[in-house]
C-alpha cells in the first residue's frame, strides 16, 4: 500500500513545479544525447543526413513529451497504468499479425511519420503495471506463491509475444526489468534462485534443440551464439560483426583517432554503425577517455534516479523509478557487453545514442515518469 507521511506538505502546483525538476538529470540526458548526435554526424561522413538531423528532431519532440509527462501528477499516471499495459499488449498482438517485416523480424507498426516498435512501449508498461500491483498488494503477501504468480504472468505474456517477433534482446530486457521490480518490492530471494535454475535449464534446452524438429531459436540466433563462443569461426560471415567491432574498439587506444577519423566506420567496415554498434565508433574516435566519459554520465543518470527513488515515500513512484532505472541500466550494459564480445549479439541499441525513433521517444517519456514522481513526491514541511 502507498505510504504518505501525514505531516508532509502537499505536492507542488503551477509554476512551482519547475523548481522541483531534477535538472541535473535533464542536463545529463541532453549531454548523452549530444554524444549521439556527434556520432551519427560522424558515421554519415560529416553530414546531418540521413541520421543526425532526424535524431535531433526526434529528441526535441521527446524532450517536450518528457516535460509534459513530468508536469502531469504521478497520481494520474498511476490511474492509467492498467490501460497503458493493456494497450501495449494489444499493440504486441497486432504487430505479430500485421506488423512490418524487416530483416526477417516483424517488430514495427508503420504510422507514417514513425515506425513504432511496440516492444519498446512494453518495456516501460511492464514496470508501470508491476509498480501498481505491488503498491496495491499488502506487504505481508508479497512472497506468498499465489501473489507471485500474477506478476510472473504480467511479465511472461508480453515476453513471449516479443520473443516470437523474434526479438530475443528485448524479451530478455523485459524479464530482467520485471525481475528487478519484484526484487525491490520484497519478493523472497528463493524465487529468484528458482528462476536462475529455470534459466539454466532453458539455456540447456535451447542448445539441445538445435537441428531438431522442436528447435527453439532461429538459425541466425544460433550463429550468434557460435560466434560469441568462437569469434574466429567465420570472420567474413557470421563472426564479421563482432570481429570488426573488436578492431574498432582496440584501435581507439587511450584518446582515440579523433572526431570523424575512425577508419572502421568511415570505410564501411562496421555493420549497423548507426544503431547497435555505435559504441564502437565512439571508442575508435574518442578512445578510452570518450567511452569512460559516456559511462560516467550513464552511471550518474542511474545515481540520480536511485536517489530519487530512495527519497520518495510513495511506493508506486519509488518502484516505478527503480524499474525505469533498471531498464536503462540493462539497455546500456547489454549493448556495451555485446559489442565487446562479452555476451552474444542480441540487437539492443545504446540508449540516447543509437539512431532510432521509438526507443528514444519511449525512453524520454520514461524519464518524464521519473521526473513526475520526483516533482510530485510528498515533501516534509521546512
Amino acid at each position: 500500500m502507498s505510504f504518505m507521511d501525514p505531516n508532509a506538505s502537499l505536492p507542488p502546483t503551477g509554476l512551482k513545479k519547475i523548481l522541483y525538476v531534477n535538472w541535473p538529470l535533464v542536463m545529463l540526458i541532453i549531454a548523452v544525447s549530444g554524444f549521439g548526435f556527434l556520432m551519427l554526424y560522424s558515421v554519415a561522413g560529416g553530414s546531418f543526413y540521413p541520421w543526425a538531423r532526424p535524431q535531433m528532431e526526434r529528441f526535441l519532440i521527446g524532450i517536450i513529451i518528457m516535460f509534459i509527462v513530468a508536469f502531469t501528477p504521478i497520481s494520474f499516471w498511476r490511474s492509467v497504468t492498467a490501460l497503458a499495459y493493456g494497450f501495449a499488449l494489444i499493440l504486441l498482438v497486432y504487430v505479430l499479425i500485421a506488423g512490418d517485416v524487416s530483416k526477417g523480424a516483424q517488430r514495427w507498426i508503420d504510422l507514417g511519420f514513425i515506425n513504432l516498435q511496440p516492444s519498446e512501449v512494453m518495456k516501460i508498461a511492464v514496470v508501470m503495471v508491476l509498480a501498481l500491483y505491488y503498491d496495491w498488494l499488502e506487504p505481508e503477501k508479497v512472497s506468498r506463491p499465489i501473489w507471485v504468480i500474477i506478476p510472473l504472468v504480467l511479465i511472461l505474456v508480453p515476453t513471449g509475444l516479443v520473443f516470437f517477433q523474434p526479438d530475443l534482446g528485448t524479451a530478455i530486457l523485459i524479464v530482467l526489468s520485471g525481475g528487478v521490480v519484484m526484487f525491490l518490492a520484497g519478493v523472497s530471494f528463493w524465487y529468484f534462485s528458482a528462476a536462475i535454475s529455470v534459466v539454466a535449464g532453458t539455456v540447456l534446452a535451447v542448445l539441445q534443440s538445435r537441428g531438431t524438429e522442436w528447435q527453439l531459436l532461429n538459425n541466425y540466433q544460433y550463429r550468434r551464439i557460435d560466434t560469441f563462443l568462437d569469434p574466429t569461426l567465420d570472420p567474413l560471415g557470421a563472426s564479421y560483426h563482432i570481429t570488426q567491432a573488436s578492431i574498432a574498439l582496440g584501435s581507439g587506444g587511450i584518446s582515440g583517432r579523433g572526431f570523424m577519423q575512425g577508419t572502421q566506420s568511415r570505410l564501411g567496415f562496421l555493420p549497423e554503425k548507426q544503431t547497435d554498434f555505435i559504441f564502437t565508433t565512439l571508442a575508435e574516435e574518442f578512445g578510452y577517455v570518450g567511452t569512460t566519459l559516456l559511462l560516467v554520465m550513464y552511471v550518474l543518470i542511474l545515481v540520480f534516479c536511485i536517489l530519487s527513488a530512495i527519497n520518495n515515500r510513495n511506493r508506486y513512484a519509488a518502484l516505478l523509478i527503480g524499474g525505469i532505472a533498471a531498464t536503462f541500466f540493462f539497455f546500456f550494459a547489454v549493448n556495451m557487453a555485446m559489442v565487446m564480445g562479452l555476451v552474444p549479439v542480441v540487437g539492443v541499441p545504446l540508449p540516447l545514442v543509437s539512431y532510432g525513433g521509438s526507443a528514444m521517444l519511449v525512453l524520454l517519456g520514461a524519464f518524464g515518469l521519473v521526473q513526475s514522481a520526483h516533482i510530485h513526491r510528498p515533501r516534509g514541511n521546512l
